[in-house]
């Protein structure tokens, strides 16, 4: 199977889609609510996010968003700006799934996507635009360089 960063070796096109899943853990929500000093105890505390009407505590918003983030580090992305609409909580444990759409991309490289993130039940969670630069030619064969020496730099590759 082709991975994303071989897919973008090739040159993104409008139309490409990407799709990744992942489950944040309980231990996951604790690691970003420390590495991002957002301490709000939806994310930590039971009894509290009881009080907010949430069955247990949710995962950050900027967390979730965090699939987007994974797609555009694949294929090499360069954000330039990101607009999210959180719609439903998301729970540790539940493996949600991010569907991201290319829709516009110009002569000069700059592009436009489309992002769905959803939840087991198929809910959308998060939806998401985000603009950025495609690689252009001397990036991809970096990136083939890269692929070639065994992407030592990419942890998920």
């Amino acid at each position: 199977m082709e991975s994303l960063r071989q897919r973008a070796i090739k040159g993104l096109q409008v139309g490409d889609r990407f799709v990744v899943t992942r489950i944040f853990s309980t231990e996951d929500i604790q690691q970003f609510a420390h590495l991002s000093r957002d301490y709000n105890p939806v994310h930590l505390d039971a009894p509290y996010a009881e009080l907010r009407n949430f069955r247990a505590p949710v995962s950050h918003g900027l967390l979730t968003a965090s699939l987007l983030t994974e797609i555009g580090g694949q294929i090499g992305w360069l954000a330039s700006g990101m607009s999210f609409r959180f719609k439903r909580p998301v729970y540790a444990g539940e493996t949600l799934t991010c569907d991201w759409i290319i829709t516009e991309i110009d002569e000069r490289g700059r592009a436009k996507a489309e992002v769905i993130i959803t939840n087991p039940e198929g809910v959308i969670v998060l939806e998401a635009e985000t603009t950025g630069v495609i690689p252009g030619e001397m990036e991809r064969a970096r990136l083939a360089e890269m692929l070639a020496e065994g992407d030592p730099t990419n942890g998920g590759s």
